[in-house]
């Protein structure tokens, strides 16, 4: 990733971060808030008892380091001071110096936040450099004089409720038009392909995909033939449900497009208008 495109990202995380007080979720992320919380406060300690000196610590290979957790400071004047992670190629720069105007305004107002002791959390997208692809990231932050100490997680899996949601959104937009809606999920349209949630549509008189908003191979392709990657015969007991039922669900295992590692998968199911459209997220089980 380019020097500029990381900046603009990191002025655009920071955006995300104005005004963001709260206490972290309670959702299927909390062992990666409990630890992300637990380095921080570890962090902001060693901060208080040695000041600047901590910066070689926290850019190190150590103790603040957990797994794909790191530690990252940025200053108050938009300089990256330190990082245990691939953001570590930013330290030094002046991060608001190759912002827009925009950017910079927005940039200054999150990293002017009072220091109260108090820790905020926001989501933002990143370049996570293991998946070598952009994800939500959850990030958790507090200021100590004017140094914004952060570290925070990847979240490659959404939840029950964001597929439901987004089942809702794609089976009322099937019910108005359904043609224009396949087209739309075939072209990876953004409202309607979300990280690792996408839809995928199957047309009950033909029995074949018409949909996939991951993977376009399937489309046309005979739905009853699909198979989980552990080989169970998920199209025909999808098929078997949506020909009793208005809505259902199944869980199986699929191949997770954000991690590339297959997981279980829960998938929420509608009829629509001889349709069925389905959502689906993932867990490890």
């Amino acid at each position: 990733m380019s020097l500029y495109r990381a900046f603009t990202v990191l002025g655009l995380c920071l955006v995300s971060l104005v005004g963001m007080a709260q206490q972290a979720p309670v959702d299927a992320y909390g062992a990666d808030t409990q630890r992300a919380n637990a380095l921080l406060v570890k962090a902001v300690a060693e901060y208080k008892a040695k000041g600047d000196t901590a910066m070689a610590e926290f850019s190190r290979q150590g103790a603040y380091v957990d797994g794909e957790l790191y530690i990252y400071v940025v200053d108050t004047s938009g300089v990256m001071l330190a990082s245990g992670g691939p953001s570590v190629s930013l330290v030094g720069k002046p991060v608001v110096s190759v912002l827009d105007d925009d950017l910079k305004a927005a940039l200054q107002q999150a990293i002017s936040q009072p220091e109260d002791g108090i820790v905020r959390s926001a989501e933002y997208r990143w370049w996570n450099w293991q998946h070598g692809k952009v994800e939500r990231k959850r990030v958790f932050y507090q200021r100590v004089k004017d140094r914004v100490i952060s570290v925070g997680y990847y979240m490659p899996r959404s939840s029950p409720e964001q597929a439901q949601q987004l089942l809702r959104q794609i089976s009322e937009q099937v019910a108005s038009n359904a043609k224009t809606t396949v087209e739309l999920i075939n072209q990876h349209d953004k409202q309607l392909t979300q990280d690792d949630l996408y839809a995928f549509v199957v047309d009950l008189k033909t029995k074949r995909f018409v949909a996939h908003g991951f993977s376009p191979r399937l489309i046309g392709t005979d739905f009853k033939s699909l198979r989980s990657t552990d080989g169970k015969p998920i199209g025909e007991d999808i098929l078997k449900q949506m020909n009793a039922h208005e809505a259902g669900e199944i869980t199986y295992q699929w191949r997770n497009p954000m991690t590339g590692q297959n997981e279980y998968k829960r998938t929420f199911l509608q009829r629509v208008n001889g349709y069925v459209v389905a959502v689906g997220c993932y867990a490890i089980k």
